[in-house]
């Protein structure tokens, strides 16, 4: 680290200031910002490349967003940009890899730190365990920027992300997952650099954060380039000048303004497992019936904005009618809710997380045999907290924890591996009393279930985070142990496909009588999946009730910082045109 006593620059006092000024070094204003040529990317003992071969430009002011399914090399892309692969984490890396002007390989890679801000998919990748405000001074210290500038910036950088001032003197290691993700998203940006790269930057944000982290990542400041890896859309996408999707093989597939390509190849990205907007799937339904809008939508409210029951012909609400009706039925799940007995109950618990203060208090909670419950909040509400008590896996401060003890899928699915391959962790997830042969047979099975057959014998810190996701929540849910079965931010890095493959497990779990509670920022998810939901905050239960009821409570919404599901319009448009059908069918 460098001395800020040193004296190491006067320069850097004068051109360091919140907002930073933009380091020397930065492109021409008609040269790349970071350029892939002929990239591809090979690990030790690969049969192919984890991505590759890619050619790629990004120039400055472009806003630019890299789709692609789960194991297509996004992250391994990524990695390249300022030398971390091959640098640090070994591989063959072929084609040429340069930033502003220059070969990457010729400098190291913390030598492009003043001008490449670069955000992991893993927070803990970026953070060091100290206090927040340390966390968020470091890149600055390391840049020999004068103290007082350092405190300024590093207060206003918590006002724009909206990281609380309680927080300052916390160490990371005491926040929730999406807090620790806010918290290395604030540590990134603080940088100010004049290309901003984020993996996953929203993942494990409620939608209050990810929509003020969205909007901050896409301003229009100094002419900043930004590259985006999301599975996130809705909310982004509108600022996003270029898309860029790779393909399963880690080839680019498809490149363009995203209305473009979301309308023109919405089926292409369907097949990759490429996330799209709900927008994407209503103006595919609108397409088919021959009322879509005649602009792409990149919101729901776009696609139907043309479709006004007030000034719009009635035969043209007919057609649209049944499209929006199928958008909505393909959003929502028809889930018998049975009357059976409670599985576990909490009784005026206090809860806290381990080794810490109490978070929730006086939690009267029972979900019972065979439920699917949505727990939702805003980050740092205790929602892990709650789930963690509600399987049994943390004593209560006070109060009491009635029934079986359950299985916990944790936000960070590394924190279950064992084993030293997915076949391995997989096997391990069957009752002992079974014999191998009926293990063996089954995790073939299961390999194939979740798709992670060609990856049986990596090890699991090899895969992608969508693919640790899928073999977490296979291990877990391969056998009857648990009754009950709480799943941390299920959906967090996976792609459509993935998500797609979740839902139906869980449905498949529901059908043989097991317990879920699931813990999401999904808000699609919740209603899709869970007819019943609580929304934890303010230190305790704020609501509990039939999901849709509580998403259609707007104050409710903002009083937790959630967002209403992107489907919502869609159902408000049909119950707006609901009397124009009735007329008609009269006539």
């Amino acid at each position: 680290m460098l001395n800020p006593s040193s004296g190491a620059s006067s320069d850097a006092e004068n051109r360091i200031h919140f907002s930073l000024a933009r380091p020397t070094g930065s492109a021409r204003c008609d040269e790349p910002v970071a350029e892939w040529r002929g990239v591809d990317v090979v690990y030790p003992f690969a049969k192919r490349p984890a991505v590759g071969p890619v050619d790629l430009s990004i120039r400055q002011g472009e806003r630019v967003l890299l789709l692609g399914p789960s194991g297509s090399g996004k992250s391994t892309l990524l990695l390249t940009l300022t030398g971390l692969i091959p640098d640090g984490i070994p591989a063959e890396v072929g084609g040429e890899v340069r930033l502003f002007g220059q070969d990457v390989g010729t400098r190291k890679p913390w030598a492009w730190a003043s001008q490449v801000a670069q955000y992991f998919q893993d927070a803990d990748q970026t953070l060091c365990g100290m206090r927040v405000e340390d966390e968020l001074a470091f890149a600055l210290e390391n840049r020999a920027v004068p103290p007082e500038r350092i405190a300024q910036a590093v207060t206003e950088i918590m006002r724009k992300t909206g990281v609380p001032e309680e927080w300052r003197r916390r160490r990371s290691t005491q926040l929730s997952g999406g807090e620790r993700q806010l918290v290395a998203l604030a540590a990134t940006l603080v940088q100010d650099a004049p290309f901003f790269v984020a993996d996953e930057p929203t993942a494990h944000l409620a939608p209050e954060a990810a929509r003020r982290l969205h909007d901050l990542l896409t301003l229009d400041e100094h002419g900043r380039a930004i590259l985006i890896v999301d599975h996130r859309l809705d909310g982004l996408i509108a600022a996003i000048d270029r898309m860029v999707v790779l393909g399963r093989d880690g080839t680019i597939v498809a490149e363009g303004e995203p209305r473009r390509i979301f309308r023109e190849k919405y089926a292409l990205l369907q097949s990759h497992g490429v996330w799209c907007p709900a927008s994407g799937a209503l103006d595919a339904e609108l397409l088919r019936a021959g009322v879509a809008a005649p602009l792409a939508p990149l919101a729901v409210e776009e696609a139907l904005a043309h479709l006004d029951p007030a000034n719009a012909p009635s035969h043209r609400i007919e057609k649209a009618r049944s499209a929006v009706e199928a958008f909505v039925a393909s959003a929502k799940t028809a889930i018998f809710v049975r009357d059976t007995p409670t599985l576990v109950q909490l009784s005026q618990a206090d809860c806290a997380p381990f080794l810490s203060s109490t978070v929730l208090r006086g939690v009267d909670l029972a979900i019972r045999e065979g439920e699917i419950l949505g727990v939702l909040g805003r980050n740092g509400a205790g929602k892990s907290t709650l789930g963690l008590s509600l399987a049994g896996l943390l004593p209560l401060k006070k109060g009491a924890r009635n029934g079986p003890p359950g299985g916990y899928a944790f936000q960070s699915p590394e924190s279950q591996f064992t084993a030293g391959t997915v076949r391995e962790e997989l096997l391990t997830a069957w009752p002992k009393r079974m014999n191998a042969e009926e293990k063996e047979a089954r995790t073939d099975a299961a390999l194939e279930a979740w798709s992670l057959a060609h990856l049986a014998a990596n090890h699991p810190f090899e895969l992608s985070q969508g693919q640790k996701r899928k073999l977490a929540l296979a291990s877990l849910t391969l056998s009857d142990r648990w009754p009950l079965l709480v799943l941390d931010e299920p959906m967090a890095g996976l792609d459509s496909h993935g998500a797609t493959l979740i839902t139906q497990e869980i449905l498949a779990l529901h059908g043989k009588g097991r317990t879920i509670a699931l813990i999401t920022h999904d808000m699609d998810f919740a209603l899709k999946l869970c007819p019943r939901s609580i929304v934890v905050g303010e230190g305790g239960i704020l609501a509990d009730g039939p999901t849709e009821e509580l998403m259609n409570d707007a104050a409710l919404l903002a009083r937790a910082g959630l967002d209403e599901p992107a489907c919502l319009a869609a159902m408000r448009w049909l119950k707006a045109v609901a009397p124009m059908s009735e007329q008609s069918a009269a006539c």
